[in-house]
């Protein structure tokens, strides 16, 4: 038996896997969360053979709740999205993630990748992928991308600086870089650019 969570914060989405799930004869829904920090709690509590995490949801998104995994339980992870920006697979698959689908796919499809993943094997949507190769690709550092994800969310430079262990002044001189590269003149500009581009 393949014991799984999911994770998704729209309600009907997520009972309606569940439920569609629990009709596999091999696979057993054990946690239904609702953001990504319940998420990582519970994966952390049930240690589940596969989490299936909604890429959008409050507090962590579905790859920062793979990354955080990935150094605490040995679950394996398959992230679900509306919007498969060929940027965020590559973040995807850099934090770990085995599985990548889009939510177009049907509920049977999702159950075939849950196998796949708990087998050891990995999966990215074939549509995915070949966005993803043909893709511009961001011309900023990880640590840029890390310090324009952390913006996204409306930090400050000093909150911003707390949550990636670095001064004021560094955070300063990476929003000058990432300005300087991506041509724009606010933070904002950038983080809006960079979403448009699947890089954040």
């Amino acid at each position: 038996m393949i014991r799984v969570l999911l994770a998704d914060d729209e309600d009907m989405i997520r009972t309606a896997l569940a439920s569609l799930l629990a009709l596999e004869d091999d696979l057993e829904v054990v946690a239904e969360c609702r953001d990504g920090a319940e998420a990582v709690d519970e994966a952390n509590r049930l240690e589940p053979d596969v989490c299936v995490l909604d890429l959008e949801m409050p507090f962590l998104d579905g790859v920062e709740v793979a990354e955080r995994l990935r150094h605490t339980v040995a679950t394996r992870c398959v992230v679900v999205t509306r919007h498969a920006r060929p940027g965020v697979l590559r973040r995807a698959l850099k934090s770990g993630v085995q599985g990548f689908v889009p939510k177009s796919r049907p509920a049977s499809d999702v159950a075939q990748v849950i196998r796949e993943v708990a087998a050891g094997r990995r999966y990215v949507d074939p549509e995915i992928a070949a966005d993803a190769l043909s893709a511009e690709r961001s011309p900023l550092t990880d640590r840029e991308l890390d310090v324009l994800r952390a913006a996204a969310g409306h930090a400050t430079s000093s909150d911003i600086a707390k949550a990636l262990h670095l001064s004021e002044g560094t955070v300063r001189n990476h929003f000058s870089s990432i300005l300087q590269k991506l041509n724009r003149s606010t933070r904002y500009q950038a983080v809006d650019l960079a979403r448009e581009r699947g890089w954040i």
